[in-house]
C-alpha cells in the first residue's frame, strides 16, 4: 500500500509543476496592468518603475516564474498587489469557509442522490424509476445560479425563513453559520445528488445480476437484507470514489454560487483577485485548488484499494 501511495505521489509532482506553469503562464495574459492602479491618480513614472522593480515585474519571465516558485516552495505564495495581505493569510481565511461550504453539500447531495440511487434500482422500469431519473436529469440541468436566484426570492424574500445572503464564521455562531450555508450547499448538492443518483443506481442494478444476490434470496434472506446488506454494500465502491471526486470539485470554488449568496470562499476570492488584477491571489488560489483536486484523486486512489479485495491483492 505504501509503495502504491508512493508511486501516486511522484505521478502528482510533475502533474503539480506542469499546472504551475501554466497557473503562471495564463496569468500574463489577463488584461490591464496592476501597478498602474497601484500607482494612483498620478501615476508617478518613478512609483511605477519602483513598483516593478518590487515585484520583480521587469525581469524575464522565466526568472521570475523561478522567483515565484522557489518561494511557493518556502510556504511564501506573495502578498496580494490590492490589500497588501500574504496570500497565504487570505487562502487560510478563505479555505475553511469553502470546506464547511463542500462539507455541507456532499451532506445533501448523500441525503438526496443515494437514496433516490437505490430506490431506482429496486424499482427499475416503474413510475418511481422514471420519476427519479427525471428528477436526476433536472438536477443536472437546472443551472446553479438560477436556482439560487429562486430560492433566494421564495425561502427568504417570500417566506423569510433563512438569510438571503452573507456569512457567519461556525467558529463564532454555529446556528448562524449553518443557517447562511443551507441554501447555497442545497444547490451545489441537487447537482451532485444528480450525479450521484445515476451512478448508485447503475452499480445497484450491476451488483443485483451477481450470482451471490440470486443466492443470497435463494437462502430465503429478506428483499432489505438483500439489498442494504448485499447489493449496496458491493455498489459502495464506485459510489465513493466517485464522491471524493466530486468533493474535491468543490474544493475548487463554487464561483458563481458563492457570488450569489456572498459566501467569502475560494470562489468569490478568484472571482475579485481577477477583476482586480491581483496576479499573486490568482496565482496562490488556483495552485491550492490544484493541490486539493490532485489530494482528494489520491484519496478516491487509495479508498479504490482498500474496498476493493482483489486491487489490494494484486498490489
Amino acid at each position: 500500500m505504501h509503495i502504491y501511495i508512493g508511486k501516486r505521489l511522484l505521478v502528482a509532482i510533475p502533474t503539480l509543476l506542469i499546472v504551475s506553469i501554466f497557473v503562471f503562464s495564463l496569468q500574463k495574459l489577463l488584461p490591464g496592468d496592476p501597478i498602474l492602479a497601484m500607482a494612483g491618480e498620478e501615476r508617478d513614472p518613478q512609483v511605477i518603475e519602483f513598483l516593478r522593480d518590487k515585484y520583480r515585474l521587469n525581469d524575464p519571465v522565466i526568472y521570475q516564474y523561478g522567483y515565484w516558485i522557489g518561494n511557493v516552495l518556502q510556504g511564501d505564495f506573495g502578498t496580494s498587489l490590492r490589500t497588501n495581505q500574504p496570500v497565504l493569510e487570505l487562502i487560510s481565511e478563505k479555505l475553511p469557509v469553502t470546506i464547511q461550504l463542500a462539507v455541507m453539500a456532499m451532506i445533501f447531495a448523500f441525503v438526496i442522490g443515494v437514496p433516490m440511487g437505490i430506490l431506482a434500482a429496486v424499482k427499475k422500469n416503474t413510475v418511481i424509476d422514471y420519476i427519479a431519473n427525471i428528477i436526476a436529469l433536472s438536477g443536472l440541468s437546472i443551472p446553479n445560479f438560477w436556482l439560487g436566484i429562486m430560492l433566494i426570492l421564495l425561502v427568504s424574500v417570500k417566506l423569510g425563513w433563512l438569510p438571503a445572503s452573507g456569512y457567519e464564521s461556525i467558529f463564532v455562531n454555529p446556528m448562524r453559520s449553518i443557517e447562511t450555508m443551507i441554501m447555497p450547499a442545497f444547490v451545489l448538492g441537487t447537482a451532485l445528488a444528480a450525479t450521484l443518483m445515476r451512478h448508485t443506481r447503475s452499480a445497484m442494478l450491476s451488483v443485483m445480476k451477481a450470482d451471490y444476490i440470486r443466492t443470497a434470496r435463494a437462502k430465503g434472506l429478506s428483499e432489505r437484507i438483500v439489498i442494504l446488506s448485499h447489493t449496496f454494500r458491493n455498489a459502495l465502491l464506485p459510489i465513493v470514489t466517485l464522491s471524493a471526486l466530486l468533493f474535491g470539485e468543490l474544493l475548487a470554488g463554487a464561483v458563481l454560487t458563492e457570488q450569489i449568496f456572498t459566501i467569502p470562499g475560494f470562489g468569490k476570492l478568484i472571482v475579485d483577485a481577477v477583476f482586480n488584477r491581483d496576479y499573486a491571489v490568482v496565482q496562490g488560489v488556483v495552485l491550492c485548488t490544484a493541490v486539493g483536486f490532485i489530494l482528494m484523486n489520491l484519496v478516491a486512489d487509495v479508498l479504490y484499494v482498500i474496498l476493493n479485495p482483489r486491487m489490494r491483492a494484486s498490489l
